[in-house]
């Protein structure tokens, strides 16, 4: 078979397949599954870099196949998922539309920037990365799904709004000119976790689990 194959590529796809299942959860009018698919992701987009990066044996090849292949798949999983999970929600056509939209070009044009920058500072440095230019796209792993959580504290017939709302800003703060400083992996895994487990008692508040 063509392409590369590690433990950190294989992680990568275990991220992808679930947020292609969750799109298909989201057809199926099952959003809270959905968001547990689009958080389980983000999980797996947390592991795999860092693994990525403690393996040193890797080539040139494999170190540029693992960017281009992560990055192809944060398209899908924190760009065309979102989008999907966005357009779900019904507020005003142009609304969703835009919303949708926004955050898949934000997410091309940031993890396009992100290929470029990426290889450019690994052929420089070994160092690890200290900040990120915009923000990382992962984040929408963390932040849609409290807002979903959040939900019965708004309105129902004003929540699509705000969603889409968060979406077009999320969008914007993909590709704006800010520094981010990026978080220790101990600080990351603990909102993840913290995350993982507020919507895990969500889904079981709700019979869900």
């Amino acid at each position: 078979m063509i392409g590369f194959y590690n433990y950190s590529v294989i992680l990568t796809y275990i991220g992808l397949v679930s947020s292609v299942f969750g799109i298909t959860q989201v057809f199926e009018n099952h959003m809270s599954i959905a968001f547990l698919c689009l958080l389980l992701s983000g999980i797996c987009d947390l592991f795999d870099g860092k693994i990525a990066r403690s393996m040193k044996n890797r080539t040139e090849h494999e170190k540029v196949f693992g960017i281009q292949i992560d990055s192809l798949c944060d398209l899908v999983c924190f760009g065309v998922f979102p989008a999907v999970i966005g357009y779900h929600y019904n507020s005003v056509y142009p609304l969703r539309l835009i919303a949708s939209i926004m955050i898949v070009l934000g997410a091309v044009i940031r993890l396009g920037y992100f290929n470029v920058m990426e290889e450019e500072r690994q052929r420089n440095t070994t160092e690890n990365r200290k900040e990120y230019k915009g923000l990382p796209v992962t984040t929408v792993a963390m932040i849609l799904p409290l807002l979903f959580m959040g939900q019965h504290n708004i309105p129902k017939n004003i929540f699509p709004f705000v969603f889409h709302s968060f979406m077009i800003l999320i969008s914007i703060l993909f590709v704006l000119k800010i520094n981010v400083k990026k978080l220790s992996m101990k600080g990351v895994l603990i909102l993840f976790t913290i995350g993982a487990i507020i919507l895990l008692g969500y889904l079981k508040m709700q019979h869900i689990i």
